[in-house]
C-alpha cells in the first residue's frame, strides 16, 4: 500500500454545523507511505474517529477513503483481514489490552497471527522500552504509561506500509516520549513505513513531514 487519501471527508455527526477549521475535514488529504505525520487535535474534533474510518471499523461519514485508489467500502472481509495482518499498524487510543492477560501474553496474541517476530525480538523491545520486567505481570497491574507501551510493541508485531497511533505517548514523560519515539521511527524505518501519529497536547517526539490540525 502506498497512499491513504481522504476525499472531502466527514463525520456525519459534523454534517451541517458552520465554522469547521480543519486541515483533514473536508480536505483532499493523501497520506504516503515512508513519510511522518502528526495530526494536532483538540478533543472531540474528530481524530479518533478518523483513525477507525481508515481502519475500517466505523462507516459514519460522508466523501471517501481509498488505499491505492481502491474505495474501502467496497473491501471485502478477505481484503480487510488482509489490510489488518499486513499492511496497517494501529494502535488504538484505549489500547484494547486484555486486563486478565499477562503483558507478554497480549503482545503474543498479535504475534501469533503474524509470526512477524520471534520471542527474543519481542523482549529486546520490552527492554527498550524501559519495562522489561512486567513481561509477566497482569495488564490490569500495569499503570496507564506501561500500559501504552505494552500495546506500541504489540502494534508493532506485524508487517505495514503504515502505523497509525492514536495519543501514542499521552501518559508519557518527555524521556520516555522519546524512546518511544526513536523505537517506532526506526522500526518503521526498516519497512519503509509511514507514520501517522495524533495528539491532543502530548506529541510524539519525533521529525515530522507534515502536521495536520483537525
Amino acid at each position: 500500500m502506498e497512499q491513504i487519501a481522504l476525499n472531502n471527508t466527514l463525520p456525519r455527526v459534523f454534517a451541517g454545523l458552520h465554522g469547521i477549521h480543519s486541515d483533514i475535514w473536508q480536505q483532499q488529504v493523501t497520506f504516503e507511505r515512508g513519510k511522518r505525520y502528526l495530526i494536532s487535535a483538540e478533543s472531540g474534533t474528530g481524530k479518533s474517529s478518523m483513525c477507525s474510518y481508515i481502519y475500517g471499523y466505523r462507516q459514519d461519514y460522508s466523501g471517501s477513503i481509498a488505499f491505492d485508489s481502491q474505495d474501502i467500502r467496497s473491501m471485502t472481509v478477505a481484503q480487510w483481514c488482509d489490510v489488518r495482518q499486513r499492511h496497517i499498524a494501529y494502535l488504538p487510543q484505549d489500547m484494547r489490552l486484555f486486563d486478565e492477560l499477562t503483558a507478554m501474553e497480549n503482545v503474543e496474541l498479535k504475534n501469533r497471527l503474524t509470526g512477524f517476530k520471534d520471542r527474543d525480538e519481542i523482549l529486546k523491545l520490552f527492554e527498550a522500552m524501559g519495562i522489561p520486567d512486567k513481561v509477566d505481570s497482569l495488564a490490569s497491574k500495569l499503570s496507564i504509561g506501561q500500559q501504552q507501551r505494552v500495546a506500541i510493541i504489540r502494534a508493532l508485531c506485524q508487517p505495514y506500509d503504515f502505523i497509525m497511533l492514536d495519543e501514542p505517548v499521552s501518559h508519557l514523560d518527555e524521556e520516555n516520549n522519546r524512546t518511544v519515539a526513536d523505537i517506532i521511527v526506526n522500526e518503521a524505518s526498516r519497512q519503509g513505513a509511514g507514520i501517522i501519529a495524533t495528539s491532543v497536547g502530548n506529541h510524539l517526539q519525533m521529525d515530522v513531514d507534515t502536521i495536520f490540525n483537525l
